[in-house]
């Protein structure tokens, strides 16, 4: 930790449980990233990198100041705005394919103080009561004066709706957004947390992840995206519920979370780094699991189907660069967008025989 201005240097192997204990340790420092906490950061810093401070700091990426990077022809170079910068913008969201990350250099921010953790449940339910709580939330979320100290998660699941977050500011602010009216029919808990690490374990806890993240399982996973200005209609969100009644999953381990972000990730521009999804409001992660032996295709088949009917039509499909799908068609451009082109160049600069590749990454010209 550089004490003068509060930038970390942290190994690209370090994982971010660790990440979190020592950003701490260096002075209560911390940074946006996710909640898992075996995740490691040289995927997760340069892929996006989002978690539930995120509307108020940015991704994990957005901190990212200067890296030390190995390249294919086995240069080791330091990478930033002023050095090496096409280096450091394609791996600010697309690394992967252009080199590895040894080193990060990172803003950090104090150590949020007062935070509270809230969760609201709808157990059960017709399939109507639950599409317009859906409904509801979308609303709720959707409002552009809404506080950046909200984060706000909904996950559907077999027969339970959940709806949880956290608002980082005192239990008195909290009461003032009154979100609980927001969610009529629904069972409301909320805890305050006063320190910055009981909250971070506190979100692993919740998840499973301090036990489960580590678990070997054979899943399919989607990823899909809204703006402000095609969120899901009425109509289709009543057509999500209907067919998610209705039909056979091929499991009961599955789960559709969806992510409200915004904030401080929509205020920098599309191109400012090779993570495209600069405009994204709302967030899909989908998943079936199967613990047992491998992925069914009626589990494949479901998925498909749910992410093909909330599709926003006549918008190219987005994809979270860090949840690997590798049956979508046609990837790249699914992930990075209209940032691909120049992705591509810059690949054809440092990287022309492709050793740093996977079947979806971007491809030199």
């Amino acid at each position: 930790m550089d004490n003068t201005n509060w930038h970390a240097t942290i190994g690209g192997g370090t994982l971010l449980g660790d990440v979190t204990q020592r950003l701490h340790d260096a002075g209560g420092r911390a940074m946006s990233h996710g909640t898992c906490p075996q995740v490691g950061t040289g995927g997760h810093f340069t892929i996006g990198g989002l978690g539930p401070t995120s509307r108020q700091f940015g991704a994990a990426l957005d901190h990212i100041v200067e890296a030390e990077v190995v390249l294919a022809n086995s240069s080791i170079v330091r990478a930033s705005e002023t050095e090496n910068a096409d280096v450091f913008w394609a791996i600010k969201g697309a690394a992967s394919g252009f080199g590895i990350v040894t080193e990060f250099t990172v803003r950090t921010e104090p150590e949020p103080g007062t935070a509270v953790k809230y969760e609201y449940t709808f157990k059960i339910g017709n399939t109507e009561e639950r599409a317009s709580l859906f409904k509801q939330w979308q609303a709720y979320i959707s409002n552009p004066q809404l506080t950046r100290k909200l984060a706000s998660t909904l996950t559907l699941l077999e027969d339970t709706l959940i709806i949880t977050g956290t608002f980082f500011g005192t239990e008195e602010e909290y009461k003032a957004l009154d979100i609980g009216s927001q969610f009529p029919g629904t069972n409301g808990s909320a805890v305050v947390f006063q320190d910055w690490l009981g909250l971070v374990g506190n979100w692993a806890e919740e998840a499973a992840l301090e036990l489960g993240g580590g678990i070997a399982a054979n899943f399919y996973a989607k990823s899909n995206a809204w703006t402000p200005k095609n969120l899901m209609s009425n109509e289709t969100i009543d057509q999500l519920f209907e067919y998610i009644d209705n039909t056979d999953k091929g499991t009961l381990i599955w789960f559709l979370l969806f992510d409200f972000q915004g904030g401080y990730t929509n205020d920098i521009p599309a191109d400012a780094t090779a993570y495209a999804h600069r405009d994204v409001l709302l967030w899909l992660q989908s998943y079936s699991i199967n613990l047992l032996g491998p992925v069914s295709q009626t589990q494949i088949v479901f998925l498909d189907r749910v992410n093909e009917m909330i599709t926003p039509e006549g918008h190219p499909y987005s994809a979270y660069p860090g949840y690997v799908d590798p049956l979508m068609p046609n990837g790249p451009e699914a992930y990075w967008g209209s940032n691909l082109a120049r992705l591509r160049q810059i690949k054809t600069d440092i990287d022309p025989e492709n050793v740093f590749q996977n079947p979806q990454s971007p491809s030199p010209l």
